[in-house]
C-alpha cells in the first residue's frame, strides 16, 4: 500500500469551525454527527475527514486498513482548547476501517472505536467503517406528511414490540437480514392490524445477550442485519405499509468494554468521575455525565440522528427512572444528594427536557416515550409547565398489578379484585401506554401464556380474557412478539419464537383475537379519542369482587358513539348476570372472547335475545337506568355496542 499524506482540512471541508465548536463545547449543537466521525469528501482531493472529541489526550493517532494499522503515520491535530482533533486523510473513503489510537495524558495507549462512528465491524473486530452520506431514495413522503394526525394524542396506537434477532430466523439458525425482515415481519404485523412496531435497540452493541441496550454505536445501526441502508429500507417499507417505527434507544447508561465511550480519553469523559454517581450498580455499566456540555450534545444529536437520518417515527427512552433518582438501585452511603439535598438528578432533567424540546420543535409528529416505572409527576406534561416534556409513558403500574392479578389463582381473585380497578385512578394522571412487553417474558418470569392459571384451555381463556380487558382499557397497546400467538417458552434471544405452536388449535385463535381486537380499537372512536380524558371512561360496576366481573362504558369524543365492556375473569359461568346500561335499544355483541373462531365455547347468549344482541329493559341496575340479563361465560370479555348513536345524558 503506497503512503498516504495527511493533511489539514480546509474551513469548507472540515465544518469544524469555531462557531459549531462553540455551541458543542456550550452543549448547544444538537448534530454533531455532521462536526465529529468521519465524514468522505469528494472534490480535486477526495479523501476523509476525521474529527473526534478527546480534551485530555496527549495525543491521537489515526489508525487503519488504509495504513496497516498502524500509528505514527497519520497523527490528528488538536483544534485550540475544543478537546476535538481532527484530520484529512486523501484516498480514504467509503468501507475504510479504521480506530482511533489515543496517549493518555500519562502516557497510556488507548485503542478506541470511534464514538461517532456511522458503522462497525462485528464484536470480535470492532472496528469503526467510513460510511458515507446515505444514498437511500426514500419513498414515504406521503406517510411523513401525515405522520403528525397519525400519531396525535386522539389516534388508536398499538405497537409490536420485536428483538429482530428472534423474531424468526433462517432455516440454518442464522439471523435474517434487514431485507428479509421487510419481506416477512411487516405483512405479518400489518395483518395483526397493529399500528407501530417498535424494535429494540439496533444500534451497534458487542453484547449479543444485552439485546442492544448496552450501547457502544449510538449513531451506528448494528451490522448485524445489514448495512445502514438496509435499515433505512426496512423502515421506509413500513411507512409504505402503513406502519411507524419506534426505536428503543438507551441514553441512561453504556457499557464499560475498552474499545468504547469508557474512560474514552484516559479518564471519565462521558461517564461521571464519581462512582456513586457514574458506576451503573443493576447492570455494571457507566452513566452519563449529564452535567458535561459536551455529553448533552451527544446524547441529543444520537436522538436526532435517529429521527433524521433514518425516518423512525418516535424513541422509546428506556430506563428513564435510573436517569431520574441519584439513588436508584442504592443503599444508604452509595449515592449522594444534590445541592438541595434531595434525591433527584437535576443534570439528568435538564438533559431530559432539553431532549424532549428540540425533538418537538425539530421532528414535530415523532413520539418521545419514557419508560418510567415510578410515580415520577407529569412526565407527558411539556416542560414549559415543569413537566418533563415526554408525548407518552409506559404505565408500570396498570402492568404490575394487571399480571398480578391474572397470575392469581382462579377462585381466589376476590380477595385480588382491587389490584384490577385500582389503575382507573391515575389512568389519566399521563399520557399511557399500556405494556407487556419483553422483560415481562424472561428472568424466570414466564411466558404470559403461561402466567396464567389452570389447565391449557383455561389458561388460554385467560389470556383472551386479558387482551380483551387491556384492549378495552384507557391507554395505547404494546404487546411484545409471540404473546400474539402464546408462546409457552420464556423469550431466548438466542432462537426464533415458537412458531410450531401459531397454528396449533386455540392459539391460532389467540392470534385471530388480538388481529380483531387491534381493528376494532382503532375502528371505534370510543376505544381511543379519550384516553387520556377521565370523562371517556365510566364505570358500571366495580366493586362485583365476589363474582370477580367488572363492568364500564368507554365515550367517543361526541359523546354519541360508546362502547360497553363486561368482563368476567372467575372460572364460572354466571347464567343471569345483570348489567347496566346508559341507553334504551337494541346492543350489538361486537366481540366476544369466547368465541368459537378464537378458541372459546361461544356460550355469551342473553335471555331476551340471540348471541349477538342484547335489548336494553327498563330495569335500574348499577345506576343505570336500564339493563339487559347475560349468561356471561367463564374467563371472558365482550364489547358491545348500542345499534343507534345517542346523546349522553
Amino acid at each position: 500500500m503506497r503512503k498516504l499524506e495527511a493533511t489539514r482540512g480546509n474551513e469548507q471541508q472540515t465544518a469544524l469551525d469555531d462557531k459549531a465548536l462553540g455551541r458543542f463545547a456550550r452543549g448547544e449543537h444538537t448534530r454533531i454527527h455532521r462536526m465529529l466521525g468521519a465524514h468522505p469528501i469528494a472534490g480535486a482531493t477526495p479523501g476523509t475527514r476525521f474529527a473526534v472529541w478527546a480534551p485530555r489526550a496527549r495525543q491521537v493517532d489515526l489508525i487503519g486498513d488504509f495504513n496497516e494499522w498502524r500509528s505514527g503515520r497519520h497523527a490528528m491535530r488538536r483544534l485550540g482548547d475544543s478537546g476535538v482533533w481532527e484530520l484529512f486523510v486523501p484516498d480514504v473513503g467509503e468501507g475504510a476501517h479504521y480506530k482511533l489510537e489515543i496517549r493518555t495524558a500519562e502516557g497510556k495507549r488507548l485503542v478506541k472505536a470511534d464514538p461517532l462512528g456511522f458503522a462497525a465491524e462485528p464484536a470480535d473486530g470492532r472496528a469503526s467503517i467510513v460510511t458515507a452520506p446515505s444514498r437511500y431514495g426514500w419513498r414515504d413522503a406521503e406517510w411523513l406528511s401525515r405522520r403528525a394526525d397519525r400519531q396525535a394524542p386522539a389516534r388508536p396506537i398499538s405497537i409490536y414490540e420485536v428483538h429482530l434477532g428472534s423474531w424468526r430466523r433462517s432455516p440454518n439458525g442464522d439471523w435474517l437480514g434487514y431485507h428479509e425482515l421487510a419481506g416477512a415481519l411487516l405483512p405479518y404485523v400489518c395483518d395483526l392490524g397493529f399500528t407501530h412496531i417498535e424494535l429494540l435497540p439496533v444500534t451497534e452493541h458487542p453484547f449479543d445477550g444485552s439485546w442492544g441496550y448496552q450501547t457502544t454505536g449510538y449513531f451506528a445501526p448494528t451490522n448485524r442485519f445489514g448495512a445502514p441502508d438496509d435499515l433505512r429500507l426496512l423502515i421506509d417499507e413500513a411507512h409504505r405499509q402503513g406502519l411507524g417505527v419506534i426505536l428503543d434507544w438507551a441514553p441512561a447508561h453504556f457499557p464499560r468494554d475498552t474499545e468504547a465511550l469508557a474512560r474514552f480519553d484516559g479518564a471519565p469523559l462521558y461517564e461521571y468521575a464519581d462512582p456513586l454517581r457514574g458506576e451503573h450498580p443493576d447492570w455494571d455499566t457507566a452513566v452519563f455525565d449529564y452535567r458535561r456540555p459536551q455529553v448533552v450534545s451527544f446524547l441529543v444529536s444520537s436522538a436526532l440522528f435517529w429521527l433524521e437520518e433514518f425516518h423512525a417515527d418516535g424513541l422509546r427512552v428506556d430506563a428513564v427512572a435510573s436517569m431520574l433518582y441519584l439513588d436508584y438501585s442504592r443503599q444508604p452511603g452509595e449515592w449522594k444528594p444534590n445541592v438541595y439535598g434531595g434525591r433527584e438528578n437535576l443534570e439528568a432533567l435538564e438533559l431530559i427536557r432539553f431532549l424532549n424540546e428540540t425533538v418537538r420543535r425539530e421532528q414535530p409528529g415523532s413520539l418521545m416515550i419514557a419508560e418510567e416505572s415510578t410515580a415520577w409527576p407529569g412526565v407527558t406534561k411539556p416542560a414549559e409547565q415543569g413537566g418533563l416534556g415526554f408525548d407518552l409513558k409506559w404505565n408500570m403500574g396498570w402492568m404490575n398489578d394487571t399480571l398480578e392479578f391474572f397470575q392469581t389463582p382462579l377462585r381466589e381473585r376476590g380477595a385480588r379484585h382491587d389490584e384490577l380497578t385500582f389503575s382507573i385512578l391515575y389512568a389519566f394522571s399521563e399520557r399511557y401506554v399500556l405494556p407487556l412487553s419483553h422483560d415481562e417474558v424472561v428472568h424466570l418470569k414466564q411466558a404470559l401464556l403461561e402466567k396464567m392459571p389452570g389447565d391449557r384451555d383455561a389458561r388460554l381463556a385467560g389470556l383472551r380474557a386479558l387482551y380483551g380487558y387491556m384492549w378495552a382499557h384507557p391507554g395505547r397497546k404494546l404487546l411484545f412478539m409471540g404473546g400474539e400467538f402464546g408462546q409457552r417458552l420464556e423469550w431466548d434471544h438466542d432462537v426464533e419464537l415458537q412458531w410450531e405452536l401459531a397454528e396449533r388449535e386455540g392459539h391460532w385463535g389467540l392470534r385471530r383475537l388480538v388481529r380483531d381486537l387491534n381493528r376494532l380499537y382503532s375502528r371505534e372512536p370510543s376505544l381511543h379519542e379519550l384516553d387520556d380524558d377521565r370523562d371517556g371512561f365510566e364505570w358500571i360496576e366495580v366493586e362485583d369482587a365476589k363474582r370477580s366481573t367488572i363492568s364500564f362504558i368507554r365515550w367517543a369524543a361526541d359523546w354519541r358513539e360508546f362502547v360497553v365492556v363486561v368482563v368476567n375473569l372467575s372460572d364460572r359461568e354466571w347464567p343471569a348476570y345483570r348489567v347496566g346500561l346508559p341507553a334504551a335499544g337494541r346492543y350489538k355483541t361486537i366481540l366476544n372472547t369466547d368465541e368459537a373462531r378464537y378458541g372459546g365455547a361461544a356460550q355469551a347468549s342473553s335471555k331476551r335475545a340471540g348471541p349477538d344482541e342484547i335489548v336494553a329493559e327498563e330495569i335500574p341496575v348499577s345506576g343505570r337506568p336500564f339493563s339487559a340479563e347475560l349468561a356471561l361465560p367463564p374467563l371472558t370479555a365482550l364489547y358491545l355496542k348500542l345499534a343507534k348513536p345517542v346523546t349522553r345524558t
